[in-house]
């Protein structure tokens, strides 16, 4: 009898490590040239807010070109199923989007855009777009309350940026279903991976789906969304602006001259947003947020751009943006800035007066908190050894985690949660503003998870089975690993494996059970 539970316990071990040993490789889709092309129907519907957003939204949308005329029509939304009879129809402005010489883009299409003014606040709306014979669903949106002190709550995310639609699709719909009554979603810039690709900005809106027509965008663009539109630029090196961006989104043109819907601001009774473009004309940006910022009388200030003051991740300091935002940020007391870029995560606070560290001061006050944040499927290191020699203070990090971040505010009260993909909780502040405009600080550790690293979760990297590790190091003593990539060739599995020793490198091609097919 034992040696029977022996046997079978043995015959499980085997079957175990026969599963963990599989090699897997991933399959990406493949998109039809004709997926992202228009048609007469509206598609890429999206709401945007303008520069008061309680009583002002704008909607975008596309059609092929034989659309000419289109409108948008807009009511106050009621339970009664006819709403639509209290509808005002409003006429679009249409633009031509010729593209068919850009690669990637090759693309005509119109462009249609309506901006609604003098809504009510607190108010749920419908609204639908069309021709005046090929219509949209209804979508409903509500404005903002215009009282001061009520409590409003908004989604942001890092760059979503590569595998758009396979893996940023599940995370802001996760979102959504975690935050329904959120205000609108903040973009820290990397929308997509390739400025003007037309396909890749198919896949964002297809990843959003109604949830881009419901919930306001605030987005600001991300270095991929600046690229070369032909030859000449590469050449020369002129980076310009995705050329979807202005078409397909209607941002407050209230910024500066030459950065109109790049950079802008958004107000609620209670919070000034403002969005900047960390691409470019940084000084400009200055200059016009000191004067903006002088102006403010709101008692939550709320930035967001995509280069990170802070960096997340190892390698990626942005010190010269630093040293001339920083002490603007500072000295107006910005609240909360949210960023992009890094693909990893990171929390942490300057103090809240000089640029001088305080321990006791930094457990129970804060100046402005920083976060660096990724939504879609691409993952880099973080930075291991903190923000200290920059003058901050790092309280939270993550490695290889979608994340997806709710922030709530009331009076003089916000609430800032980040979850994962899955709607687990992962790092969770409160700042609770004073009399000074000093901002009290809580970090709630205490219920968060282990931080998550390359080492605690499912291995980013393809992952060199152990006993076909052990047996090629056997063969080519003294290499070490390097890079291990799975594919498929022919319908079978492979796996390219880079050795290094010294200065030699073998590049070899092995089969699912590890023999070498191939030695470069």
């Amino acid at each position: 009898m034992k040696s029977l539970l022996i046997f079978f316990l043995l015959l499980f071990v085997g079957l175990f490590t026969l599963q963990a040993q599989e090699i897997r490789v991933y399959k990406e889709p493949e998109f039809g040239f004709d997926w992202s092309k228009p048609s007469e129907y509206p598609d890429r519907i999206i709401l945007t807010f303008g520069e008061d957003a309680t009583s002002e939204v704008s909607v975008n949308w596309r059609t092929n070109t034989e659309i000419r005329t289109a409108f948008a029509e807009l009511a106050v939304a009621t339970g009664a199923p006819k709403f639509w009879r209290n509808a005002i129809t409003q006429k679009a402005q249409t633009e031509v989007f010729e593209a068919s010489q850009i690669a990637t883009a090759e693309v005509v299409a119109n462009y249609h855009s309506v901006s609604f003014s003098n809504l009510t606040p607190g108010t749920v709306y419908a609204y639908r777009v069309g021709d005046g014979t090929r219509w949209s669903e209804w979508f409903q949106f509500k404005t903002p309350s215009d009282q001061a002190g009520d409590k409003f709550s908004f989604l942001y995310v890092g760059d979503a940026q590569n595998y758009i639609l396979e893996l940023w699709a599940r995370l802001i719909r996760e979102g959504y279903r975690k935050a329904p009554d959120a205000d609108f979603i903040i973009h820290a810039g990397d929308l997509i991976n390739y400025a003007h690709r037309e396909q890749e900005w198919h896949e964002w809106f297809t990843a959003g789906g109604f949830i881009h027509s419901m919930l306001p965008t605030l987005a600001v663009p991300g270095n991929h969304e600046y690229n070369y539109l032909n030859e000449a630029d590469r050449e020369s090196r002129k980076r310009s602006l995705s050329i979807q961006w202005k078409p397909q989104f209607s941002f407050p043109p209230n910024g500066p001259k030459g950065l109109e819907e790049t950079a802008y601001y958004v107000d609620y009774p209670d919070a000034k947003f403002i969005f900047l473009d960390s691409n470019r004309d940084q000084e400009l940006q200055a200059a016009w947020l000191v004067e903006i910022l002088e102006a403010n009388t709101k008692k939550w200030v709320i930035v967001s751009y995509h280069h990170p003051l802070f960096s997340a991740s190892a390698g990626r300091d942005n010190e010269a943006l630093r040293m001339l935002w920083k002490p603007i940020f500072d000295k107006y007391k910005v609240d909360l800035a949210l960023q992009g870029h890094d693909h990893s995560y990171g929390r942490g606070r300057v103090s809240p007066g000089e640029n001088v560290m305080d321990g006791m001061n930094m457990r129970d006050k804060t100046g402005t908190v920083y976060v660096v944040s990724v939504s879609g499927g691409k993952m880099y290191g973080i930075k291991p050894d903190g923000w200290e020699e920059w003058g901050a203070v790092r309280d939270r990090a993550a490695e290889n985690t979608q994340l997806f971040q709710v922030v709530s505010i009331e009076g003089n009260r916000l609430l800032f949660e980040s979850y994962t993909a899955i709607g687990e909780l992962y790092d969770k502040f409160e700042l609770t503003k004073g009399e000074d405009g000093i901002n009290d600080f809580r970090d709630y550790k205490e219920v968060l998870p282990e931080e998550f690293r390359f080492s605690n979760t499912i291995p980013y990297e393809d992952q060199l089975p152990q006993i076909v590790e052990e047996k090629l190091l056997d063969t080519y003593p003294g290499f070490k690993v390097g890079q291990v990539r799975f594919f498929e060739e022919k319908g079978k599995a492979r796996i390219r494996v880079i050795l290094q020793k010294d200065n030699q490198t073998k590049d070899l091609i092995l089969d699912q059970e590890g023999r070498v097919i191939s030695e470069k």
